[in-house]
């Protein structure tokens, strides 16, 4: 069954929360397809995903790889799955439900009605709204944020969102074998980089909810990436992908 738009979930120990988000995007309107990213998970999420193939199975895809190999090769990995597959709206979005799938309708309308080459889902362009973190994350979160949009002078309040839309062209300008970072940095080195070849970001806002299955895989040394790589970023001359 055809469809413009595909939703790329990168998985790693997600049995808990797969399935589930699995069949709350299917059960949207719309036609949208799934690729996930599966990372040699221990604990079953390769299996599931498989047998729910064979319910969906030409709206669920899945790219098994060996090993935990980061969640900005993983995005890379499923961009350019996505490309070639000629899906013209390709989403990021997390496994656990952080991310609401009724938001996902709402980032498509902004790159496919309302002009948007990149729609960010935003817990930081409304004042905060991120619930059940601890207040020290959502202070770090926030002011890391801030800190980036100072010094790469991004004018995009959610500089480390991980729930976004974008327009095949953005991904097919992007030089995605040139990125560097990797985990928060990886979001923030795709936003600069949409914003230096000059397309147009929108930030829709969205409820940001902590995961209640499974557990995080964020660490102090994804921040510390962030941190130091956005200096690195600042003297990088960013280019298009040569033809």
């Amino acid at each position: 069954m055809k469809s413009d738009s595909i939703i790329i979930i990168p998985t790693y120990n997600e049995k808990e929360n797969i399935e589930n988000i699995i069949r709350a995007v299917f059960a949207l309107e719309g036609e949208y397809h799934i690729l996930v990213i599966e990372d040699g998970s221990p604990d079953g999420t390769a299996s599931i995903v498989r047998r729910l193939q064979g319910e969906f199975p030409e709206r669920l895809f899945m790219i098994e790889r060996k090993g935990k190999l980061g969640l900005g090769t993983a995005y890379i990995t499923g961009f350019k799955w996505s490309v070639e597959h000629e899906y013209d709206y390709i989403f990021e979005m997390d496994a656990d439900f952080s991310h609401n799938p009724l938001d996902v309708p709402r980032l498509y309308e902004a790159c496919s009605r309302n002009g948007a080459d990149l729609a960010i889902g935003s817990r930081y362009c409304n004042g905060i709204s991120v619930i059940n973190w601890p207040i020290g994350r959502v202070i770090m979160s926030y002011y890391a944020s801030v800190y980036v949009r100072t010094v790469l002078g991004m004018k995009v309040f959610d500089t480390t969102a991980g729930f976004k839309c974008y327009r095949r062209r953005v991904l097919e300008t992007i030089d995605l074998d040139n990125v560097k970072m990797k985990g928060y940095g990886f979001q923030i080195e795709m936003k600069y980089s949409t914003y230096k070849l000059g397309f147009n970001i929108q930030e829709v806002p969205i409820i940001f909810v902590d995961r209640k299955e499974g557990t995080s895989k964020m660490s102090s040394g994804i921040f510390g990436e962030a941190f130091w790589g956005v200096m690195k970023l600042k003297m990088r001359k960013i280019k298009p992908r040569k033809a």
